[in-house]
């Protein structure tokens, strides 16, 4: 697929701002790299929970705002700041519509070419986070000593020349229960996709990137910005893609101020890997 700098859309979502596993950095040189029509930030961007007993805001987490911004400002981008889990402070002030440029929602259809897609962070069907909120926080603070792990182990891996290895993700893939989750909540959305009339879905929550259809429906997901780095985007053919950040490439700024209008795959091949996961 050929790369491009313009897209019609956006989405991230779980970049969870405010814990030491976010990867706000490059997240926010993503941006830089590319232009958009709508951005669509689908839930778990700021995490409350985290700031509210161990997390830390920093500069970089400020920075990623302030690209967001620039891109309102230069490009005339629309943002759509759906709530998740995560964030779920924002619920003091839903629904909030900032001039025409900038709405935070619960939820949000897209139509795409000539589909429809109802947009939602996806915790609407996890139970254990609406109804039991203590055992989701406790899963929650499993899930980040599961990173601090993580982080460690793969600094050992990368002191012996080993290539990077995701103990998080293989206990997804591994453990029957969290296979069944995924399984069960995929299949959730896309039911609801077809109850609110739409062809198909577009969530995150869950940290697994994907573009499969369901049942007739076709299901997306974001992934997120602590671990997998990737992103949905639709080019204005209506095509989804995914695309992926690569942390191992050199960062290059040169595009900070988004005045080159000219594309530059060279300059994309050091952000996003050559590969595309999957597209429709």
């Amino acid at each position: 697929m050929k790369k491009h700098k313009h897209f019609r859309t956006i989405v991230l979502s779980d970049i969870h701002l405010g814990t030491s596993g976010s990867k706000a950095k490059e997240v926010t040189e993503f941006l830089k790299q590319y232009r958009c029509q709508k951005l669509i930030l689908n839930g778990d961007i700021i995490d409350g929970w985290a700031l509210k007993k161990y997390g830390n805001w920093k500069k970089k987490h400020t920075s990623f705002f302030r690209v967001v911004l620039k891109m309102m400002d230069k490009h005339d981008t629309k943002v759509v700041y759906l709530r998740g889990n995560h964030d779920d402070f924002l619920d003091q002030i839903l629904p909030l519509v900032v001039g025409k440029q900038f709405q935070i929602r619960r939820d949000y259809i897209l139509n795409s070419g000539d589909k429809r897609f109802y947009i939602t962070h996806g915790d609407v069907f996890d139970s254990i986070t609406t109804n039991m909120k203590w055992l989701a926080h406790l899963g929650d603070l499993g899930y980040t000593f599961l990173l601090w792990l993580n982080k460690n182990y793969n600094a050992y891996r990368e002191w012996r020349g080993l290539p990077y290895y995701s103990l998080s993700q293989v206990v997804k893939q591994k453990v029957k229960m969290a296979v069944s989750y995924v399984n069960d909540f995929e299949e959730k959305l896309a039911d609801l996709a077809k109850a609110k009339g739409c062809d198909g879905i577009i969530c995150g929550h869950i940290h697994q990137p994907a573009i499969r259809e369901i049942n007739g429906i076709t299901y997306l997901n974001s992934g997120d910005w602590v671990e997998t780095m990737s992103a949905l985007v639709e080019d204005f053919d209506g095509k989804w893609s995914l695309v992926y950040y690569s942390i191992s490439d050199d960062i290059s700024t040169s595009n900070t101020d988004f005045d080159d209008d000219e594309e530059d795959e060279g300059t994309i091949e050091k952000f996003v890997l050559p590969r595309i996961a999957a597209s429709l």
